[in-house]
């Protein structure tokens, strides 16, 4: 199943980006804590539409039926019910990411990219570029939905692996409800969509 995708619209305002992780804190009599991390790479958005237009001629600057085109979509989702990709304008593709070291028996290896000294899996890739092995491009690859790298071939024991793709984040509403202005003629604003990234 493909999954809808947020629509990029001029009206969109600056977002707000929210890393997220959750710590189970397990406190003893001692006044010692245990801390377990549970997760890390979630995030959660918002962004603004100051303006929005509900036809195809007034304003096509912001894109015919642009309202449509984000009430679609949540309605489509059923509100906080159904999943749909957020390509992140500031954090959407990788150049040539280390993606692993080759062992000589494996043919797939799931896609990940650096941030800072840390390391991200929880993405759905959109597209590939190119695949190298110790930096000779190769073509015996495919993509596996949603982010595995699947060789017909497996690498050489120590072979550095690396891709170029592009990528989006699996999201979900965070409300059953959507506020939806009319200021005027032909004109919408929705301030707040917040929505959050789910795990695949």
């Amino acid at each position: 199943m493909t999954l809808p995708i947020f629509p990029t619209l001029a009206g969109q305002t600056f977002a707000t980006k929210s890393p997220i992780t959750a710590t189970h804190v397990a406190e003893h009599d001692s006044g010692r804590t245990v801390r377990t991390a549970l997760y890390q790479g979630l995030y959660e958005f918002e962004v603004g539409f100051e303006a929005l237009a509900s036809d195809a001629a007034c304003n096509p600057s912001l894109g015919a039926q642009s309202l449509q085109a984000v009430m679609g979509l949540y309605l489509q989702c059923c509100g906080s019910y159904g999943a749909f990709l957020y390509v992140d304008p500031n954090d959407s593709a990788e150049t040539n990411q280390t993606i692993a070291a080759g062992d000589g028996a494996t043919t797939q290896f799931t896609f990940v990219r650096s941030i800072g000294a840390g390391l991200d899996s929880d993405f759905y890739v959109t597209g590939v570029t190119g695949v190298a092995v110790n930096g000779v491009a190769v073509s015996n690859w495919s993509l596996v939905a949603p982010n595995l790298l699947s060789f017909s071939a497996p690498p050489l024991s120590g072979a550095t692996i690396t891709a170029s793709f592009a990528y989006a984040f699996v999201c979900r509403f965070l409300e059953d409800s959507q506020d939806f202005e009319n200021f005027m003629q032909n004109l919408w604003a929705a301030k707040s969509v917040k929505f959050r990234s789910v795990r695949q």
